[in-house]
């Protein structure tokens, strides 16, 4: 959490609020999230003077383009970006802050503090990590379900962490694994190069069903997750199976059940979605 839906959300809310504001100046109070360059000094006397351009997503990171830099952000666990007058109080757990010309500010809150920033000149983010060896977006026209169908062949380990495997397809997270999982009748513990053509084109769709209904809804905010503006997604109140353990499957009645797959919390209808199919 935040996955491709929450991203792509705060995406959009960025480019409302920060695009065409110049950085007069950069405050950072926790250094370790800026992962590049390595000297603070030298992040923050880079981006003097840029104009922040756009925002756009890859996967789950954002990037946030400026004149001739990118940078590149992860918001982890509980990252989050807020815009606010530069004369409101900062909250707790602030760690970086852009300083625009025209009195407002961009601030990065992380209670958890595992986000990072990577600042690059335009183009080299796509050589260097955490953006070189990403796999298909799956909400783009590159997300056949052939190609989709040819990366799961090749794997022999369970169907959710495989889906989870960022080289693989990017931005899907556990919740959205389950939902889709749920939606493609498919068992979280089968082999991903055991389906039928038929149960690969079933999942290729539910994929894309379901983060489409998901950035429509503006993600789903199960702990902390708000977007730029502060408002929570509403996608939690659609979910079928992330977070319902113990109570009734929407399509059959049987109860929901919770067990670990690939080390994460996983939801699943033993009927709808049987091992042995």
């Amino acid at each position: 959490m935040p996955e491709l839906p929450e991203v792509e959300t705060v995406k959009q809310t960025l480019n409302t609020l920060v695009a065409g504001k110049r950085i007069e100046r950069v405050t950072v109070t926790l250094p370790r999230i800026i992962q590049r360059p390595s000297e603070i000094e030298q992040f923050c006397d880079a981006l003097k003077g840029h104009t922040i351009e756009r925002v756009e997503r890859r996967g789950k990171f954002l990037r946030i383009l400026l004149d001739g830099l990118v940078l590149v952000s992860h918001l982890r666990m509980e990252g989050r970006y807020g815009v606010y007058a530069a004369n409101e109080p900062v909250e707790k757990h602030t760690h970086v802050i852009f300083h625009f010309d025209d009195g407002t500010e961009l601030r990065y809150k992380d209670v958890r503090q595992f986000g990072t920033m990577h600042l690059f000149a335009a183009g080299e983010e796509w050589e260097q990590p955490p953006l070189h060896k990403l796999g298909v977006e799956p909400l783009s026209p590159e997300f056949t379900v052939e190609r989709f169908a040819e990366a799961m062949r090749r794997r022999r380990s369970f169907i959710k962490p495989v889906l989870l495997n960022q080289h693989i397809v990017v931005g899907i997270g556990n919740i959205y694994v389950d939902e889709a999982l749920f939606r493609a009748g498919i068992h979280p513990n089968r082999a991903a190069d055991e389906l039928t053509d038929e149960e690969y084109a079933l999942l290729h769709r539910a994929i894309i069903d379901t983060l489409k209904e998901a950035v429509e809804a503006g993600g789903s905010s199960i702990k902390s997750y708000v977007n730029g503006q502060g408002e929570m997604g509403m996608f939690q109140h659609q979910l079928q199976m992330y977070g319902r353990q113990g109570q009734p499957c929407v399509q059959c009645g049987s109860i929901i059940e919770k067990t670990v797959v690939g080390g994460r919390g996983t939801h699943y209808c033993p009927v709808c979605q049987h091992r042995s199919q």
